[in-house]
């Protein structure tokens, strides 16, 4: 009887330690569960604080701002901006009125305050823009002209408010730099691609030439960026209109936490893409509304080997309940994304425009290289596109001939819950390389109407359609091979 007491006890022992165990295995499996696509997306949104600031105000009319759009504010900007870094930072407020002047530059714990009535006019002078500053053009980073704003190597910084940043760029400045005679250039004239120009900073890129030897500003004829938060951390944008740019519009670059909330861009000259974050990560773009000459939102990671140096991706960049219009495309990756982008989403966004030419839009090619891996987009509601709802292209070209060595890599993207009533010529139009397929495209209850061919593939895997309808018939995934 005792024997089998002490039997039954031994059996009871490993019988509660299998339990033990198991319950062990079910907890530490749950613990690495990983989190869906929607909640790694608040993780990031949550991650990203507004910049706080000291409650004192300098108000610009006490350090001479002259708001009469004639007379040059530069100098007062600059002393009012001074003051109130050198204090410990708070809001700089520019009362109703038009303000002119050269280029500005923001420092530590500034809050720009844009009062309702109140425009900045920025000059057409390219002189206003010196001394030159470390930026980039097209992703290859240089000396060029500062950025109508400028903020460099700065933290807790804001530019807010209801007024508006006007660059005055137009076919009779800035835009007919780049040689289309729509922008106002005759031939003749001097112009980017002229060979000592952006060629030449593209060969600089490719061959490490030190930053300080790509020397460029007067005489190269390229155009500064609008708003450059460069190598910042703790940035935001809120509640201003941006209108004619003279190039690239807001464009963080290499900087971490930013927020650009409620902003309006209004800018229809030559790559005038409304928001570029560039190696930069942990971005939140909402409540925005984008017309624009370019794309509305183009995310980079670097131009070709100069990308691949500084070898910094783009990643977690969400885009919440924006309205994009005209642009060659509404949230597109690239084309300069030699370091790659990662865990992109967009949500709850509305697009409509006969000049809107795609929806989603990922370009790249094997110059570029890099790797494209999580686009996640879905409550999308898109009224007209011209070419395609989804663009996937590693063959995109532009300039000069852009083949290369650099075989780049698409992968898991994923449209869901999205509507279209005229989607254009392509539901999905995808061309990947044989050797570097496009993988893991999923759309999930996606409606597109008036379309004239559902697919046009070339190498893509994986291809998954879950309860989508295209000019009203189910689609059905196709077959993968063996």
């Amino acid at each position: 009887m005792k024997r089998e007491t002490k039997i039954f006890s031994a059996f009871s022992i490993v019988i509660i330690f299998c339990l033990v165990v198991m319950a062990s295995c079910k907890e530490k499996k749950e613990v690495q569960e990983p989190l869906s696509v929607w909640e790694n997306m608040n993780k990031v949104i949550n991650s990203i604080s507004k910049p706080k600031f000291l409650d004192k105000t300098y108000n610009f009319l006490d350090f001479g701002g002259v708001p009469d759009g004639v007379t040059f504010n530069t100098a007062a900007f600059k002393q009012v901006i001074k003051t109130c870094t050198d204090n410990g930072g708070g809001k700089i407020v520019i009362p109703a009125g038009k303000y002119l002047t050269g280029a500005i530059h923001l420092e530590n714990n500034v809050n720009l305050h844009l009062e309702e009535g109140a425009e900045i006019l920025f000059s057409t002078n390219p002189k206003d823009y010196y001394p030159l500053v470390a930026t980039s053009y097209e992703g290859v980073e240089l000396m060029n002209y500062s950025p109508l704003i400028y903020v460099k190597n700065k933290k807790n910084v804001a530019i807010t408010g209801k007024g508006v940043l006007n660059g005055q760029a137009s076919n009779n400045n800035w835009w007919k730099w780049c040689g289309k005679d729509t922008y106002g250039y005759k031939k003749g004239d001097p112009m980017q691609r002229d060979s000592l120009n952006l060629p030449r900073l593209m060969d600089m890129g490719q061959n490490n030439v030190p930053l300080n030897d790509r020397i460029f500003g007067d005489g190269h004829y390229l155009r500064p960026n609008f708003i450059e938060f460069y190598e910042c951390e703790s940035v935001m944008l809120e509640g201003v209109k941006i209108i004619n740019a003279p190039f690239w519009i807001i464009h963080p670059f290499k900087s971490k936490n930013i927020i650009v909330d409620g902003v309006t861009v209004e800018s229809h000259g030559p790559n005038n893409d409304g928001c570029d974050p560039e190696y930069s990560k942990n971005v939140l773009i909402k409540n925005c509304i984008f017309n624009t000459g370019d794309d509305c939102i183009a995310i980079k990671a670097g131009r070709d080997a100069e990308g691949r140096r500084v070898g910094i991706k783009s990643e977690n960049i969400v885009v919440q309940n924006c309205n994009m219009i005209d642009g060659h495309g509404g949230v597109v990756i690239g084309s300069e994304m030699s370091a790659g982008v990662k865990n992109v989403y967009v949500e709850n966004c509305k697009m409509n425009s006969p000049n809107l030419d795609r929806a989603i839009r990922l370009k790249t090619n094997s110059r570029r290289g890099g790797v494209i891996d999580g686009v996640y987009v879905r409550d999308l509601e898109v009224g007209q596109v011209k070419e395609a709802v989804l663009k996937l292209n590693m063959h995109y070209a532009t300039y000069v001939n852009q083949t290369g060595e650099f075989i780049p890599e698409i992968k898991n993207i994923l449209l869901e819950n999205i509507k279209v009533k005229n989607g254009g010529y392509y539901a999905i139009l995808a061309k990947g390389y044989e050797q570097s397929k496009i993988n893991n495209v999923t759309l999930k209850n996606v409606v597109i109407e008036k379309v004239d061919n559902a697919f046009s593939i070339e190498h893509l895997s994986n291809l998954k359609l879950i309860d989508t309808y295209i000019n009203g018939s189910l689609m059905q995934s196709p077959k993968q091979p063996n």
